[in-house]
C-alpha cells in the first residue's frame, strides 16, 4: 500500500471526517455483533469443540450475527483507515463492496418478486430444515419461537410439520413426553391471563394433540409461511421505507467515497505536476 502525505494537501477535511464517522458506526457497530457472537458461542461451548457448528442440520443464528460483524467490521475499518490515510486502495474496496451488497439487494427484491413461488418452496425447505433441528440449539429454538409467537403461527404451513421432528413426532417408535405435540409457542394466549389454554381432555397445550378438531381451541393453525404471505401487504410502506432508507445510506456513503477518491486523485494529480 502506498500513502500519500501532502504539505499542502487540498483533499476536502469536510468529506474526509464525515467520512471517518460514517464508517466509525460500522466499525463499532460491527465489534458489538462479534462481541455478541462470540460471547453466545463461548456460552455454548462452541469455542472449545467448533465441531459442534457441523453437527447442527438446521441454521444457527449465531452464525448470521457473526457473519453480520464481519461484514461491517471489515467495511468499517476499511472505511475508517482509508479516509484517515487518503489510501485510495482501501477506499476502492469500501466504496466497491457497497456497490456489489446495493445491487445484490436489488437483486434479491426483484428476483423473490418475480420468482414469489420458487422463493416461497425455498422457504418452507429452509423452515422444515430447521423445524428438524427446533432442539438442537437454544438460539434456533428461540427464533422459532418468537416467530411463530409475533405471527401467532404454528410450522410452516401448519402444526403437522412438527412431525418431521424427532420429539414431537407421532410415530408408535417414539418415546418422547411431547411425543404428537407442538411447542408451546405454538399456542393460543389464555385470555384469562394463564400463559397457554389447555386443551380438553388432552393436557397441557403442546402435548397429546392427536384430535385435529380440538385444535382451534388450543393453538394456532395458520401455517408461518402464510402469517408472514399476509404480513407484507399490510406492513408493505414499513419494509418499503426500511429498504430504501438502507439504500439511501449505501448511496451517501458511496457518494463520500467516490468523492473524496475524486479529491485524492486531484491532489495527486496536481502534486506530480
Amino acid at each position: 500500500m502506498h500513502y500519500y502525505r501532502y504539505s499542502n494537501a487540498k483533499v476536502s477535511c469536510w468529506y474526509k471526517y464525515l467520512l471517518f464517522s460514517y464508517n466509525i458506526i460500522f466499525w463499532l457497530a460491527g465489534v458489538v455483533f462479534l462481541g455478541v457472537g462470540l460471547w453466545a458461542w463461548s456460552e455454548k461451548g462452541v469455542l472449545s469443540d467448533l465441531t459442534k457448528v457441523t453437527r447442527m442440520h438446521g441454521i444457527d443464528p449465531v452464525v448470521l450475527v457473526l457473519m453480520v460483524g464481519v461484514v461491517m467490521f471489515t467495511l468499517g475499518f476499511a472505511g475508517c483507515v482509508g479516509a484517515l490515510r487518503e489510501n485510495i486502495c482501501l477506499l476502492n474496496f469500501f466504496c466497491g463492496t457497497i456497490v456489489l451488497i446495493f445491487f445484490l439487494e436489488l437483486a434479491v427484491a426483484v428476483l423473490a418478486f418475480l420468482f414469489q413461488d420458487w422463493v416461497r418452496d425455498r422457504f418452507r425447505e429452509f423452515f422444515e430444515s430447521n423445524i428438524k433441528s427446533y432442539r438442537d440449539d437454544i438460539d434456533l429454538q428461540n427464533l422459532i419461537d418468537s416467530l411463530q409467537k409475533a405471527n401467532q403461527c404454528c410450522g410452516a404451513y401448519g402444526p403437522e410439520d412438527w412431525d418431521l421432528n424427532v420429539y414431537f413426532n407421532c410415530s408408535g417408535a417414539s418415546y418422547s413426553r411431547e411425543k404428537c405435540g407442538v411447542p408451546f409457542s405454538c399456542c393460543v394466549p389464555d385470555p384469562a391471563g394463564g400463559d397457554i389454554v389447555r386443551a380438553k381432555g388432552s393436557g397441557p397445550c403442546g402435548v397429546f394433540l392427536q384430535l385435529k378438531s380440538k385444535w382451534d381451541e388450543s393453538i394456532f393453525t395458520k401455517g408461518c409461511i402464510q402469517a408472514l404471505e399476509s404480513w407484507l401487504p399490510r406492513n408493505i410502506y414499513i419494509v418499503a421505507g426500511i429498504f430504501i432508507a438502507i439504500s439511501l445510506l449505501q448511496i451517501f456513503g458511496i457518494f463520500l467515497a467516490r468523492t473524496l477518491i475524486s479529491d485524492i486523485e486531484a491532489v495527486k494529480a496536481g502534486h506530480h505536476f
